[in-house]
C-alpha cells in the first residue's frame, strides 16, 4: 500500500512471504479472508461468549479447506485507484439511524481483498448475518466493472466514533486483510498495524497468514462507551476464536482474548504481532535522496520485563534480513513505538508520521517463558511493511493442542504506564572525531554511537557523577562519556566502537549515578 492509502485509512494490502533464501513484503499479494460460507444464509442464531470457541474447535477437528474466490474477474483485477474508487455510503453505516455512540461500515471485495468475510450482527442473544448488497457502495468512473451484483460477504469492515470531537463520527478501528487490523487513539492517524498471530515468520518455513473468516459485531447500547467484535480464524495449522473489546480514549485499548486450536505442530507461533514501517531515521539514513530527514511509522521497539528493566531497540532497514530476540520470562509489555513526534524531524505535509500511533502490547496473565522478537527486512521503499515484533512461547503448539491468551493492546501516543526512568530520545552514529567529514564508504570502521536521553530529576552534579555503563558482545568501547544536554534538559551519552572481527555487535547502554540506574537500556545491533 502506498502512503497514500495510508493516509486515507485503508488497511495495508501486505503479505509477508518467504521467497527463497529472503522474506519479502509484497503489497499486491492477494491475501485470504474466507470462502462461501453457510453462515451467510443462515437466518438469526444463538450467541453466547463461547460461540466462536466451539466454532473453532470443531473447525481444527476437520481437515482445512482453502478458500476458493467466487468473485468476478474484473473485480479481482482492479488497480489501486479503482478500488479506493468504491466507496461505502456514509448515509448507509450500521446504527447511525439508531444515534448510537458508534456505527460500522464495509469494505467492498476486489483487488488484493478476493475472499469475503461474513460479517454478523449480535443483539440481544442472536447474531444475524449482514448481506452484502451494491446499493451500500457508491462506484466511481474508474470502477469500469460497473456495480457488483452479489458478493458472499465483505472485504473487511471499520468501526467509527466522535474520537476528537463530540460531533464528528472519526474511524477508529479497521479489520481487513488476513487477520490484520489497527486502530486509533485521540490525534492519530493510522500508521502501524496488528495481527491476530504470526506463524514461521522469518524462518527457513514458508510463511503461513491465517484469516479472519468471520466477523460478529455486538450492537453497542445507547451511551456504550466501548464495542465488541468476534473474529474466527483459520488457517492450515490453526483455528482461532478471537474477541475485542474495544475502548476509544486518548490512547484507544483493545481488551483482546483468544483461544487457539492447532490442527498440526506450529514450530514457530507469534502471539499478538505488530507490523509496521520503518525505511530511514536518525540512526539509519542509508542512501536516500530525500528532503525529508526520516520515513517511517515507528522508530524502536519497547520490552519491559518482569524483574522491572525497560529496554529501547531503534529500528533499521538492513541489507539483510535482521531477526533480534529478547529472552524474558513473562514480560510486563513490549510494543513497537513511534516516539518521535515532531513534524520538523520528517517535514511530509501529506502523510504526517509524527502523527503515527504506538501499540503497546500488555499482556493479562503469566506467559511464562519465551521470547519478544524482532524482524527486519530490507524494502527500497515506504510503500512496504517490514518491521514485525511479536511474543515467541517457549511452549510450541502440538496436534490437537490449544493456548488460551489475553493481552491489552494500547494505540496512541503516550505511554499507558508512568515513566519510571529516562527514556531514549534519538540515536545517532557516525565515524568520530578522527575521520568528521569522510564518506561512509571511506571511514575507518571505528564507529560513534551518539544517545540522546530525555530530561532526568534535577540533582548536584558534583556530589555523584553521572556515568555511562556501556558493553559491547565484541569489538573495544573507547570514551564513554555522559554530558548534560543543555537545550532539552536531558543527557547525552557518546562513545565509539573499535569493531576487533567483522561480525555484527550487539550493544548495550545506559545512564546510572552511583547504585541508581537512571534511564531505561539502549540496545543496538551493529552489523559492519
Amino acid at each position: 500500500m502506498t502512503s497514500d492509502s495510508n493516509r486515507q485509512g485503508g488497511m495495508r494490502a501486505v503479505c509477508v512471504r518467504w521467497l527463497g533464501a529472503a522474506m519479502v513484503a509484497t503489497a499486491g499479494t492477494a491475501c485470504a479472508a474466507t470462502p462461501a460460507s453457510a453462515a451467510q444464509t443462515r437466518g438469526a442464531q444463538a450467541f453466547s461468549a463461547d460461540t466462536v470457541v466451539e466454532l473453532a474447535r470443531q473447525k481444527a477437528a476437520r481437515p482445512y479447506e482453502a478458500p476458493v474466490s467466487t468473485l468476478p474477474e474484473s473485480y479481482k483485477s482492479l488497480d489501486y485507484d479503482a478500488y479506493r474508487d468504491i466507496r461505502y455510503r456514509p448515509e448507509k453505516a450500521r446504527w447511525r439511524d439508531a444515534k448510537l455512540p458508534f456505527q460500522a461500515q464495509f469494505f467492498h471485495p476486489g483487488r488484493s481483498f478476493q475472499f469475503p468475510v461474513v460479517m454478523h450482527e449480535v443483539a440481544e442473544g442472536k447474531a444475524r448475518p449482514l448481506a452484502f448488497s451494491p446499493e451500500l457502495f457508491t462506484y466511481g468512473p474508474l470502477v469500469k466493472p460497473g456495480p457488483l451484483k452479489k458478493a458472499e460477504g465483505f472485504a473487511g469492515m471499520r468501526l467509527s466514533h466522535p474520537l476528537n470531537r463530540e460531533d464528528v463520527f472519526d474511524e477508529l478501528v479497521v479489520f481487513q486483510g488476513a487477520s490484520y487490523f489497527r486502530a486509533l487513539g485521540r490525534g492519530s492517524l493510522y500508521g502501524l498495524s496488528a495481527r491476530g498471530l504470526a506463524i514461521d515468520t522469518a524462518t527457513s518455513r514458508p510463511e503461513e497468514f491465517p484469516d479472519f473468516r468471520e466477523l460478529w459485531l455486538e450492537k453497542p447500547s445507547p451511551g456504550a462507551d466501548r464495542v465488541v467484535v468476534h473474529a474466527l480464524m483459520d488457517s492450515p495449522s490453526v483455528t482461532g476464536a478471537y474477541r475485542f473489546t474495544i475502548i476509544p480514549g486518548a490512547n484507544t485499548v483493545m481488551e483482546v482474548e483468544a483461544t487457539v486450536f492447532a490442527r498440526k505442530a506450529v514450530a514457530e507461533l507469534g502471539v499478538a504481532p505488530l507490523t509496521s514501517m520503518y525505511l530511514f531515521g536518525e540512526n539509519d539514513r542509508g542512501d536516500y535522496d530525500d528532503f525529508r530527514p526520516e520515513v517511517h511509522d515507528s522508530d524502536g521497539l519497547f520490552v519491559w520485563t518482569r524483574a522491572g528493566e525497560q529496554l529501547w531497540r531503534p529500528l533499521q532497514n538492513p541489507e539483510r534480513i535482521n531477526v533480534s530476540s529478547f529472552q524474558v520470562e513473562s514480560p510486563r509489555a513490549f510494543g513497537v513505538l513511534q516516539r518521535d513526534t515532531t513534524f520538523a524531524h520528517y517535514e511530509d505535509l501529506e502523510a504526517h508520521y509524527e502523527r503515527r500511533p504506538s501499540a503497546w502490547v500488555e499482556p493479562v496473565g503469566d506467559w511464562g517463558p519465551g521470547v519478544v522478537r524482532l524482524v527486519e527486512l530490507p524494502t527500497p521503499d515506504e510503500t512496504n511493511d517490514n518491521i514485525v515484533a511479536f511474543w515467541v512461547p517457549k511452549k510450541t503448539l502440538g496436534p490437537g493442542d490449544s493456548l488460551k491468551v489475553a493481552y491489552k493492546l494500547h494505540w496512541g501516543a503516550h505511554s499507558p504506564w508512568p515513566v519510571t526512568g529516562s527514556t531514549v530520545v534519538a540515536t545517532r552514529v557516525d565515524a568520530g572525531d578522527s575521520w568528521k567529514g569522510a564518506r561512509l564508504k571511506d571511514a575507518r570502521p571505528m564507529r560513534r554511537f551518539i544517545i540522546d536521553f530525555a530530561a532526568l530529576p534535577d540533582f548536584a552534579e558534583d556530589d555523584v557523577p553521572v556515568e555511562l555503563v556501556v558493553s559491547a558482545s565484541s569489538g573495544k568501547v573507547l570514551r564513554p562519556i555522559a554530558t548534560r544536554h543543555t537545550p532539552t534538559g536531558g543527557w547525552r551519552a557518546t562513545f565509539e566502537l573499535h569493531p576487533t572481527t567483522p561480525v555484527p555487535t550487539e550493544l548495550r547502554a545506559f545512564l546510572k549515578r552511583g547504585p541508581e540506574t537512571l534511564t531505561e537500556t539502549w540496545s543496538y545491533l551493529w552489523i559492519p
